[in-house]
């Protein structure tokens, strides 16, 4: 069973920058794409970023050229670059082997001044 663990979580202010990460306890990376999803309170959650065992990246539009998902296959770890925050940008993120029931337990983000 792959276990999924974030961090980078916090608190930052508009227009600052924020790095998640989640570490994989699998090499999984060149069989199974990764995901990156959020959840705002009272809201369903929503795709943020994925990326493709071949590694194409795929992102929805409202944070197309804001973050960037990456990962690293020697370490088991995908990153999610997140630029220029914005208040809506405030949720639980959560990572995932895209397609799958494997997720992780969430990391925080809040985005206020």
């Amino acid at each position: 069973q792959v276990q999924l663990v974030e961090s980078g979580g916090g608190l930052v202010q508009p227009g600052g920058s924020l790095r998640l990460s989640c570490a994989a306890s699998e090499n999984i990376f060149s069989i199974w794409g990764m995901a990156w999803y959020r959840q705002a309170p009272g809201k369903q959650r929503e795709l943020v970023a994925g990326i493709t065992s071949g590694g194409s990246p795929h992102y929805p539009d409202s944070v197309k050229g804001r973050f960037t998902i990456s990962r690293d296959n020697a370490k088991n770890t995908v990153y999610l670059q997140m630029n220029s925050l914005k208040s809506e940008d405030t949720a639980v993120y959560y990572c995932t082997v895209w397609g799958t029931s494997y997720w992780g337990q969430g990391t925080r983000v809040t985005v206020s001044s």
